[in-house]
């Protein structure tokens, strides 16, 4: 797991440092913000001291209204935790009281135009990702409309060639050779790219190609959620199943199980055009729809 620090924080959303600049390397270790409230009135028994704290309009017209011994007491029974930093929103003024805590406790004390709601839901997002495990797996990550698919397979079986025709019918890469799996959810993981090899795709015979220059802004995305894990395999003879509807198989990242499919290749076979339809089938799927169960109600009606 990456660590976030408030430098880092700063440096992403252009936050302007009211205080504690010499404190910019405080690490911030939980990826939810938290806006404190019951804790303005004393109770601390579930307080997330670990997070990063967001004052918004509620909470600093609440603390002015306050007389000078009650913000002392209110803000110093938070302070003293020492929370990661404080985020203050809308860029509200008045606060030489909370600077003169943040800097006893060694506190840094931010502040942007942002919207309370916006800015909460940018700083949960970010540190979701930062913060999430991750793995890095060798394959090849693609968006194929708009569903996000991890081709996998031995060295040299054809995943760069596969996604590169996917990319000319107007799909998307996402990461080449390393993928970097994050586990951002229960039953969510996002692929993207090492930074690196960010929009570069590696084609036998042909070299290192920037997807972007070469066919588009379009042709490249930084992440995707993947529903699909797709191993593509040489050929067997007999090895193929027809059957109407194949028993679901899945493959295992971080505890987390994503639906499997192995597709055989061999000369002319369209692997691309097998992608598309698989994930096209896969969305189905999720509206509740199954070609199978389809096929055999109009097998029966028939009877």
């Amino acid at each position: 797991m990456k660590s976030v620090t408030v430098h880092d924080l700063v440096q992403r959303f252009s936050f302007e440092v009211l205080s504690g600049s010499e404190y910019m390397n405080a690490v911030i270790p939980k990826p939810r913000v938290n806006r404190p409230g019951l804790e303005f009135v004393g109770y601390f028994d579930f307080f997330p001291h670990a997070h990063v704290q967001v004052l918004g309009s509620k909470e600093i017209n609440y603390l002015h209204k306050l007389s000078e011994a009650e913000r002392n007491l209110h803000i110093g029974n938070i302070a003293k935790y020492h929370p990661p930093c404080f985020v203050v929103t809308r860029n509200l003024d008045g606060l030489t009281y909370l600077k003169k805590h943040c800097e006893t406790e060694k506190i840094p004390l931010l502040r942007t135009s942002m919207p309370t709601a916006r800015c909460v839901e940018l700083i949960d997002s970010y540190l979701a990702k930062a913060l999430a495990p991750e793995m890095a797996v060798h394959g090849v990550c693609v968006n194929v409309s708009g569903i996000g698919i991890l081709l996998r397979g031995k060295s040299g079986v054809g995943k760069s060639e596969t996604a590169h025709t996917l990319i000319r019918r107007g799909h998307r890469l996402v990461a080449d050779d390393i993928v970097v799996l994050k586990k951002i959810g229960p039953e969510t993981i996002l692929g993207t790219h090492s930074g690196k090899t960010k929009e570069f795709l590696a084609l036998r015979s042909i070299g290192l190609v920037n997807v972007s220059r070469l066919y588009g802004r379009s042709a490249f995305q930084d992440e995707t959620r993947i529903v699909l894990d797709i191993e593509l395999t040489k050929w067997q003879d007999n090895a193929l199943n027809n059957e109407l509807e194949l028993e679901p198989k899945f493959t295992e990242y971080m505890d987390i199980k994503i639906p499997h499919i192995e597709i055989q290749l061999q000369p002319g076979r369209d692997v691309a055009g097998l992608v598309e339809a698989a994930a096209n089938n896969w969305y189905l799927r999720q509206q509740g729809y199954s070609a199978a169960e389809d096929f055999m109600k109009r097998l029966q009606s028939d009877d």
